[in-house]
């Protein structure tokens, strides 16, 4: 019963957490660990577990995404194929070597979304001198978008706080349409990797039933309240929960 609520609650509080910034996995991976779920289990049923805060949190903000709906197939469609490439990956992977490289691959994530305001504007100035630097432009952001997508489908965590990246450097500025373009594309990565994840048995499903649940609500709610906040706090948000998801997951794999 104990483990129930603390599952339940560590729901809510990561469902919040991704629909206003990313970065929930930070409190539902590790009280999935917590509880007994094994390593590569406890990603793969926190993936399970996460996906109705996103499917949530993309419903409360579907009029932003009405404002992008002619670029929204395309991005949908390279998070199917990221993650689904990624949850492949994952089941391939040994236990030991999946708990190193999880610190490192938040650590990108963090540099990005620090440094993705900066690097668009580079991107943008090669663009007005180079005549082909669009078109080679928007093929490197394609792959990128995939390589996110696959980090998503291998690894939940952070998953948010790369897409937002990614938006960045594609040039979109308006954080409420960027969280709702987050979200839907965190659904495809998701949905795709559970189907891969439930065909190879790897999901604890009564321990990702109530991690869902608690999801559920804190996402839905939580994607509400961000519209009141300002962007720079938003923003402020992300890097703050970034920070500490990495910062988590280096001390729990690397012990002084």
């Amino acid at each position: 019963m104990l483990d129930a609520v603390l599952l339940f609650a560590a729901g809510v509080l990561g469902g919040t957490l991704n629909s206003i910034a990313g970065g929930g996995s930070f409190i539902t991976f590790p009280a999935l660990l917590l509880v007994g779920v094994p390593p590569i289990s406890a990603n793969a049923t926190n993936t399970f577990a996460s996906c109705s805060g996103y499917l949530s949190g993309a419903l409360a903000f579907r009029e932003d995404l009405r404002v992008h709906r002619a670029r929204l197939p395309g991005l949908v469609l390279l998070g199917i194929a990221g993650g689904a490439t990624g949850a492949w990956l994952l089941l391939q992977t040994p236990d030991a070597l999946f708990r190193e490289a999880i610190p490192w691959l938040l650590l990108f994530a963090m540099l990005l979304f620090v440094y993705g305001g900066r690097l668009n504007r580079t991107f943008s100035a090669l663009a007005s001198r180079h005549r082909h630097a669009s078109r080679i432009g928007s093929l490197l952001l394609g792959l990128f978008l995939f390589a996110v997508c696959t980090y998503g489908g291998f690894f939940n965590a952070g998953l948010g706080i790369i897409i937002l990246s990614y938006l960045a450097l594609a040039g979109f500025s308006d954080i409420h349409a960027m969280n709702g373009i987050k979200l839907l594309v965190s659904s495809a990565v998701s949905l795709i990797a559970i189907a891969l994840f439930v065909v190879d048995g790897a999901i604890a499903w009564f321990e990702g039933s109530v991690v869902l649940v608690g999801a559920l609500v804190g996402g839905y709610l939580a994607a509400h309240y961000s519209r009141k906040l300002p962007e720079a706090a938003v923003r402020a948000f992300v890097i703050l929960a970034g920070t500490a998801t990495t910062a988590y997951f280096f001390a729990e794999t690397y012990p002084i």
